[in-house]
């Protein structure tokens, strides 16, 4: 009988209702080292890690920044998104979806482009036990774009990354799914479109974790 996929889950607008906090975040922190941009504008750069943010923000403004310029303004960010981090949820089915999972003995983990500052009060809402891995900006070298945190994350789970689904919100998440050479799937849970998501590779697209979940069979787990 042929194994499910293992499952790589995006955090922030895949798992939990955080992106919108994340942006307040960033125009505060953007605002106050100098650099105010339309939360639009930030809110379209959302997944990538933060030094890459910082420097595509920066370069929409005309601005060098140094990498000391943009430490600061990624630690402005984080002391910024304590002060709304109390507002995020889990999204819905977000939790059900985790708990599936772990009973019908799928392996997953989780793979965000955060520190783990900041992404552990967020995964200790959704109530994932301590077996499930959790790959934080902190682990890899580069964050997405780049496929490390999702590489990362397969081998922690001991699974090969072409057997694997990546879940995400962004297309920032699908391009780090693609160039890993796993299949990407997109959520409209974070803010992009569904267009946009196929576009960057997702092979499906659906809602919201909840809906995810009642199409699992449409990516190879068998409904009980």
């Amino acid at each position: 009988m042929p194994q499910s996929p293992a499952f790589l889950f995006d955090l922030d607008g895949t798992l939990v209702d955080s992106v919108y906090q994340h942006v307040l975040a960033w125009r505060d922190a953007l605002e106050e080292a100098g650099l105010p941009l339309a939360v639009w504008r930030i809110h379209r750069r959302i997944g990538m890690s933060g030094g890459l943010f910082v420097s595509a923000l920066a370069r929409e403004t005309g601005r060098v920044l140094t990498p000391e310029e943009t430490q600061h303004m990624q630690d402005l960010h984080a002391a910024a998104f304590r002060r709304y981090a109390a507002q995020v949820r889990p999204l819905p089915g977000a939790r059900e979806l985790m708990s599936y999972l772990a009973q019908a003995s799928v392996p997953y983990a989780i793979a965000t482009s955060g520190y783990g500052e900041t992404a552990a009060p967020t995964i200790k809402q959704l109530g994932v036990g301590p077996a499930v891995p959790v790959i934080t900006r902190d682990q890899v070298a580069h964050a997405k774009p780049d496929p490390d945190l999702f590489l990362a994350a397969a081998e922690r789970l001991g699974v090969a990354i072409e057997h694997s689904v990546v879940v995400g919100d962004s297309i920032w998440d699908l391009l780090a799914a693609r160039r890993a050479r796993a299949l990407g799937v997109g959520l409209l849970s974070g803010g992009y479109g569904d267009e946009e998501l196929q576009r960057a590779g997702a092979y499906r697209v659906y809602q919201d974790p909840a809906d995810l979940m009642a199409h699992l069979d449409e990516l190879g787990v068998r409904q009980r």
